[in-house]
């Protein structure tokens, strides 16, 4: 049975769902970093994670870039490029899925604990979009890259009414 929260005057109930957050990192050549997990050879993925009680979609998209890629990136949020839900298993019947923008300012790429001994690169679309690459997370989904990249183009000029850039780990507007 999926677990709910209800309002407090009890009014309404909402279900509650894990959530992961899946970061596409952009830099200014419209090429996507990606970790190559050591347990997980020959697979590439974008950095993720699940989301923590109490933390916004923004504050786990950033702590899961700090926690995979490493404490010296300037990540400058974007937004959301898609959400979804879908089966994760026999206890966890329905996970849900936010994939976040963000674009990359700068700083060393260097996995961390959740990620150490992971090779790391940046690949441009068309790489991506290649038989011969193989990615894990998102799965089956290049179209989602496609997307990505529509909406860097659309929004990475957009520096005063958008998210300003921030250092990893650094409190945002968003954080509670």
């Amino acid at each position: 049975m999926q677990p709910t929260v209800t309002t407090v005057n009890g009014s309404r109930q909402f279900p509650c769902f894990p959530v992961a957050v899946l970061s596409y990192i952009i830099n200014e050549r419209e090429e996507f970093l990606l970790l190559a997990h050591p347990q997980r050879k020959g697979w590439w993925e974008v950095v993720n994670g699940g989301m923590d009680a109490g933390e916004t979609v923004l504050d786990c998209a950033l702590r899961e870039a700090h926690e995979e890629a490493g404490p010296d990136l300037r990540l400058r949020p974007l937004g959301v490029i898609h959400a979804y839900n879908f089966h994760y298993d026999a206890n966890v019947t329905y996970m849900f899925s936010i994939n976040y923008l963000l674009a990359y300012e700068g700083g060393e790429v260097q996995p961390g604990d959740d990620m150490a001994g992971s090779r790391v690169g940046w690949f441009s679309l068309d790489a991506l979009q290649q038989d011969t690459m193989k990615i894990i997370v998102p799965p089956k989904a290049s179209w989602l890259f496609r997307r990505a990249v529509d909406l860097y183009r659309l929004w990475k000029d957009h520096t005063d009414d958008l998210q300003p850039p921030l250092h990893v780990g650094e409190v945002n507007k968003y954080s509670v």
